[in-house]
């Protein structure tokens, strides 16, 4: 039995117990050998090997490593590659419907720890080569300081930590080519230097503030989140880590955005991309799991920890399998492809700078999880509850509530649609039987069949048809009114 054959045996079954009676009949059928698409390119990713950078392994208690992953040879070497061989602006933008303006006179902070000697220079070369404006110290775009907020007294050099450093600000440049770049560089990995270079990021006036790094807990995160990861009106992100199910801190602290990781694709979807958990083994995946130690806040409304903060919040591309293109001469030789969760957390938090959400808390994914693309396939580990480790629709621990839909971000909600919507997610038009009316315009209930949507008239419509393009590309059928409490937790009555 194929695939859809199956959906609609369900959609049968499902239909007849919730009471669902289509009011009018479907243009077309589907055809019976017709296959999700989403699932098959994310079964067509490759196995790519990776190495972990080095830049401190293990963590000691109060320090933290950076969550970086580089694509290697067979002998365990960085590759290299002679032009950009990973995901750039344009395909990043594409994936997460970044817009095109946006974001001057914002800065992005990152914070990480020792120097890289290079990372202006770098940037230069990642930024003319994929045609972004140039971001010098000379014309104010970019600024290196260290810790305590100035421009000399660097921390030692480190080529793992530069290789950390390369990534996060070509991925700030990635989502955000018109925002300032702020690099503060901590003296150490400890927590306590690292904090201290968030407060002088966040004094000298960063509109977000991305963490690449984070280790255990060991009790002192109340005293670090009111000591350096709590700043009204900055929204502070930092990535859940690369070692597949387990807490991380600062992305457990109380009141940062904590980001996880998902592998990225193209599909023939109705949005064009598809995603999944980032998990390659026990030791390399994205992280997830509930705090020790920090209290869980009110807007987490998961019930997998029950007393305790969960992450992720949120998510983005992570897998190195498909990972992003960054240059790096001082712990690399040039263009290399990057994965982790550093990959993650510098590119919400420019995106969330470009779209006017600087002062955004964890809370705004959680309060309208409908400006997210739901990941709900894969798993990151074995855990229990499984919802920590393992996707599903709604939040769960590995994505969080899913990856941005920046156009839905940024216009507050009115549009969560996938590339083909007109933009505004806004029916203008008159209202009909229930079907689209052929110009554009509909007001088409989630319960009715009828013909394919051409343009967004409601969150769970969208939701639908960004999971299965059908109902957008061809029909309206009972297959798309079966899976509305799949993608939507609503019921047909």
């Amino acid at each position: 039995m194929s695939f859809y054959s199956k959906k609609a045996l369900i959609s049968f079954v499902a239909l007849a117990a919730i009471g669902c009676i289509p009011l009018a009949c479907s243009s077309s059928s589907r055809d019976s050998n017709d296959e999700d698409p989403d699932q098959a390119a994310l079964a067509a990713i490759p196995n790519v090997p990776s190495k972990k950078l080095d830049c401190g392994t293990p963590a000691k208690p109060g320090y933290a490593v950076c969550h970086a992953r580089v694509r290697t040879d067979s002998n365990g070497n960085i590759k290299a590659f002679a032009t950009p061989g990973g995901l750039g602006p344009s395909q990043l933008a594409s994936a997460y419907l970044i817009p095109s303006t946006g974001g001057a006179g914002k800065t992005i902070a990152i914070v990480d720890a020792n120097d890289d000697p290079n990372a202006e220079s770098d940037l230069a070369t990642y930024r003319s080569t994929f045609g972004l404006p140039a971001c010098t110290t000379a014309n104010g775009c970019f600024q290196k300081v260290n810790q305590n907020g100035q421009q000399s007294n660097y921390p030692s050099p480190d080529a793992g930590w530069a290789g950390e450093i390369a990534l996060d600000i070509d991925m700030a440049s990635a989502a955000c080519p018109a925002c300032n770049i702020l690099l503060v560089e901590a003296n150490t990995a400890s927590i306590a230097d690292l904090g201290t270079s968030v407060n002088t990021a966040a004094s000298l006036g960063a509109t977000v503030i991305s963490n690449s790094y984070g280790g255990g807990e060991d009790g002192s995160e109340a005293t670090s989140d009111s000591q350096y990861y709590t700043h009204a009106g900055v929204a502070i992100f930092a990535s859940t880590g690369d070692g597949a199910y387990g807490a991380s801190y600062p992305a457990t602290g109380k009141a940062v955005i904590s980001v996880g990781g998902t592998a990225l694709t193209t599909s023939t979807s109705a949005r064009g991309w598809a995603e999944k958990v980032w998990f390659t083994n026990s030791t390399e995946g994205t992280g997830s799991g509930c705090s020790s130690h920090v209290a869980k806040p009110s807007y987490q409304t998961q019930t997998a920890c029950s007393t305790k903060k969960a992450t992720a919040d949120l998510s983005a591309v992570a897998d190195p399998a498909t990972g992003v293109a960054v240059y790096d001469t001082y712990g690399g030789s040039g263009w290399a492809v990057y994965g982790g969760t550093s990959v993650s957390s510098p590119l919400v938090a420019s995106i969330f700078a470009k779209i006017g959400q600087g002062a955004a808390t964890g809370a705004y994914p959680w309060q309208n999880q409908a400006n997210f693309y739901d990941v709900t396939t894969g798993s990151n580990g074995t855990c229990s509850p499984s919802i920590l480790c393992k996707a599903g629709t709604g939040w769960d621990g590995p994505t969080g509530v899913g990856t941005p839909n920046a156009t839905a971000i940024a216009n507050g909600g009115t549009d969560a649609g996938p590339p083909a919507d007109s933009g505004t997610g806004v029916d203008s038009g008159p209202v009909d039987s229930g079907h689209d009316s052929g110009t554009g315009t509909c007001s088409h209930a989630v319960c009715d069949q009828g013909d394919p949507l051409t343009k967004s008239c409601s969150t769970c419509a969208t939701a639908v048809c960004k999971r299965d393009s059908y109902c957008c590309s061809t029909a309206w059928d009972d297959i798309c009114v079966s899976e509305v409490s799949r993608y939507c937790g609503q019921t047909c009555n």
